[in-house]
């Protein structure tokens, strides 16, 4: 075997562990079920922290929306912190009402504002803080049913199902089917085999008290969701999920948007795959940690979509190499059998709903995407050192979700 044989080998081996762990999860999340957040009378009081920075186009309709829950008015309070916002949106925000935090720090990050939240508030007044971007609307019968699945299960952390406000753009599209992939196989897969569901950064809920101290222990520029969850993992917190708690989210509308995000989201991923996977490795072993280590893990997997390129790269390059009579490494059916194991992994996990006619425009999208995610890899360097702002449209602020509940 020549050394490129072993290099494709090498390879094949890596990108078939991303492709297995994907589809296990995949598969359990399609034949298994988690139950309905059931009714309660006991209430636990909320703190619902939106942190925002320079997001004037949404955050009034967010705070109005976030105040009509279905939720005892005294079990929870709309609390906004406000970073960079201009003095009329303060001056409205007031008025809704809501509570006000102001603060300015040199480079703004989502940690920074929750943690100054967290020391101004008084933290006898809430059993739990419920966190939200600036962007995103509950469902009507959200806190119920996060309070129901809270009561039930009796956890400290809670994951929401988060879904797309918008999909008004293919990439709109392709970005709310990757979200509806994540929630499958990350969320609702895991929860199936007993396992935490993943934090998404917002819709997410914790113990007052226990996050308030863990956050002390993060400044993440980027990332802090991931930083959060390991943490707490490592803790041995289990994280639940509750399905049929809606949280609608933007959802990126263009190339550019996309390619930013998916860079802070890149770098925040290897970041901590450098902190993270050897302790994963060790408490696993020593302490039989497995939610931990599985989370670990996941930093060392290939995004999906890279994975998808490389995949195809490597089959045409192996289809090639085989006609031309100088085979390297493994065959292409070898090839062809993981892509299959890809396209079945996604398949399974993509809701009923997105099979239909635009979301098959979306797709012709994906080479697009594609090649966006592949230059993003030589712009990850010091990207998780510094701020990224995902822009929100001022046209989402009018967005009502229609609410099943």
């Amino acid at each position: 075997m020549t050394l490129l044989d072993t290099l494709y080998s090498v390879l094949y081996i890596y990108m078939g562990i991303s492709v297995l762990y994907a589809l296990i999860y995949s598969i359990a999340g399609r034949f298994g079920s988690i139950k309905p957040s059931p009714a309660y009378s006991a209430e636990n009081r909320f703190a619902v922290l939106i942190p925002t920075y320079k997001s004037d186009e949404v955050i009034l309709a967010t705070a109005k929306d976030a105040a009509m829950q279905k939720y005892p008015k005294d079990g929870y309070e709309i609390i906004v912190i406000a970073d960079s916002l201009q003095t009329a949106t303060i001056e409205q925000l007031r008025k809704i009402p809501v509570r006000v935090i102001e603060v300015s720090f040199k480079q703004s990050t989502k940690a920074k504002s929750l943690n100054y939240a967290f020391e101004v508030l008084p933290e006898d007044d809430f059993d739990f803080a419920l966190i939200l971007d600036a962007d995103n609307v509950m469902s009507r019968d959200f806190l119920a049913r996060i309070n129901g699945k809270l009561n039930e299960t009796g956890v400290k952390a809670i994951q929401g199902h988060r879904v797309a406000k918008n999909l008004n753009t293919n990439f709109a599209i392709l970005d709310a089917v990757s979200e509806e992939v994540n929630n499958h196989i990350y969320r609702k897969g895991h929860r199936v085999l007993g396992l935490s569901s993943g934090l998404i950064g917002s819709g997410m809920a914790f113990d007052y008290k226990m996050y308030k101290e863990l956050l002390k222990t993060i400044d993440a520029v980027g990332g802090f969701d991931k930083e959060s969850e390991l943490k707490l993992l490592r803790n041995r917190v289990k994280i639940e999920y509750a399905e049929d708690a809606l949280v609608f989210d933007e959802k990126v509308e263009n190339s550019e948007v996309f390619g930013n995000q998916r860079r802070r989201w890149m770098s925040a991923q290897l970041h901590y795959f450098r902190r993270f996977f050897l302790a994963g490795i060790i408490d696993l072993f020593t302490k039989g940690n497995i939610d931990f280590f599985d989370k670990a893990f996941q930093q060392f997997l290939l995004p999906r979509v890279l994975l998808l390129g490389t995949i195809i790269l490597f089959t045409f390059l192996s289809i090639l190499t085989e006609l031309a009579g100088f085979a390297i490494g493994p065959s292409a059916i070898s090839w062809l059998i993981l892509l299959g194991g890809w396209c079945l992994g996604i398949l399974l996990a993509i809701p009923a709903s997105f099979y239909n006619k635009r979301t098959m425009q979306a797709v012709a999208q994906l080479p697009k995407a594609v090649m966006v995610m592949f230059a993003t890899l030589f712009k990850l360097r010091g990207a998780n050192k510094k701020f990224i702002h995902t822009p929100h449209s001022a046209m989402s602020a009018d967005i009502r979700p229609d609410d099943q509940s």
